[in-house]
């Protein structure tokens, strides 16, 4: 066993070599002549734990997002003859590769559709093709907030914060296209198809590769059912998943995967940071209908304090003293995407890498009590949103987590004049 560990740490020594080489300006065929003996012999779990490893070492996201392309380019020969097992037609993953089939269908459409529109021809089958393109959006925040969660429960984040950063990208290139498009800018807007094409099919080649086949491993089946019991929370994209794999969809109340993040803290000698009561028995009906609530002023049922946050104009979410995500609203004002997998994960996690800091500096000014609001409004398809963080204290003073409220606020700002009298 010990000779096993040798080896294996060996493997990851020379495999980090690997992309420092590369991150130094070393090119991707001589890197493969050096290093020929263990790039033939590599997995798609062993690339992954080497990305995690750089990162959990103290490299940066971002540096190993900008390599990404280059280092699975190295690799790319091996992973292609690598065996990415199998799942039944209603699996998470039989789903995800589902819409990469059809994504692969779309791609060669894209393709042929902007050589037509560069020339002056067929406008309306590029923008055609286009809209269903911009779809895969479902197909990635199903990823980000159901499968990403999981993962980072059995404390395998980098692979996923890499990937997310990822798409962050190909999002960045959707609006490249838009603008050049809008812009009748034809060259520009070739250059940007092409740049969406290659990112589009380095993702495929990703998940197919390295994310699908090390995620079948490293999460059990329960996650699994988990996962896919909160799909339809986000949707997806071009397709409906099978039947054959049969989740058994029933009521439960924790997730399973905080469950396993919890148990993986303790053992590393970690104080839990899940609550014990979420999820648990204040989900049973009987509880609902029966157990009161003492509020500062007024007494509710669970259920009618559910109902009542549920009716509320906002998108509202709760963040505890230990930036774990213990509920947001199901309300009609949703404006992001958001599922069951969130529940339990840390706050920083459910947003993207770019992004993360900012997160992280409005809990500490929390915290810390150096700050008593973070406000943010903008403009996002069309609709005006705002969106406040307050801090949430105890009757001592002692920080307890962050409450975060959104609202659509378009049609309030277009108010004007007086209304008086109910107008029904």
């Amino acid at each position: 066993m010990s000779e096993m560990i040798r080896n294996n740490e060996n493997k990851q020594k020379l495999l980090k070599e690997i992309v420092t080489n590369l991150s130094e300006g070393s090119d991707i065929k001589s890197v493969q002549k050096q290093f020929k003996d263990i790039i033939k012999n590599v997995s798609p779990e062993e690339i992954a734990s080497m990305e995690q490893s750089l990162i959990d070492g103290g490299v940066p996201v971002e540096h190993i997002q900008s390599l990404c392309d280059v280092h699975v380019k190295v690799f790319e020969e091996t992973l292609e003859k690598q065996k990415t097992g199998k799942a039944l037609s209603g699996h998470p993953v039989h789903t995800y590769r589902a819409e990469n089939k059809h994504l692969r269908i779309l791609i060669k459409r894209i393709k042929k559709d902007v050589k037509k529109v560069v020339k002056g021809k067929e406008r309306s089958s590029f923008e055609s093709s286009l809209t269903e393109l911009k779809e895969v959006e479902i197909h990635y925040q199903r990823k980000e907030n159901q499968l990403f969660p999981f993962l980072e429960a059995v404390n395998f984040t980098g692979p996923s914060r890499v990937m997310w950063g990822k798409q962050d990208e190909i999002r960045v290139m959707f609006k490249d296209i838009d603008s050049a498009y809008k812009a009748e800018d034809m060259k520009l807007l070739k250059t940007h198809v092409t740049r969406l094409v290659k990112a589009l099919t380095g993702m495929i080649f990703m998940e197919e590769k390295i994310l699908f086949p090390t995620a079948m491993r490293k999460l059990p089946e329960d996650s699994w059912k988990q996962i896919r019991r909160g799909e339809s929370a986000i949707g997806y994209a071009w397709i409906k998943p099978g039947n054959l794999w049969d989740p058994n969809v029933v009521k439960t109340g924790i997730p399973d995967f905080v469950k396993i993040a919890a148990e993986a803290r303790k053992t590393r000698g970690e104080e839990s940071r899940v609550e014990a009561n979420v999820g648990s028995d204040s989900a049973s009906p009987e509880r609902e209908e029966t157990g009161k609530i003492p509020l500062d002023v007024g007494v509710l049922t669970g259920k009618q304090l559910n109902m009542m946050l549920k009716v509320l104009p906002l998108d509202i979410s709760f963040i505890d003293e230990n930036d774990r995500v213990l509920y947001y609203s199901q309300g009609k004002e949703r404006m992001f995407p958001r599922s069951p997998g969130i529940i339990g994960r840390t706050v920083q996690n459910c947003h993207p890498p770019k992004s993360a800091h900012i997160v992280q500096k409005i809990v500490d000014g929390f915290r810390n009590k150096e700050k008593d609001e973070a406000e943010f409004y903008f403009t996002m398809n069309g609709r005006f949103l705002h969106i406040r963080y307050l801090p949430v204290y105890d009757e001592n003073g002692d920080y307890k987590g962050v409450v975060e409220a959104g609202q659509d606020i378009t049609d309030i700002r277009a108010l004007e004049g007086e209304q008086k009298l109910l107008d029904w």
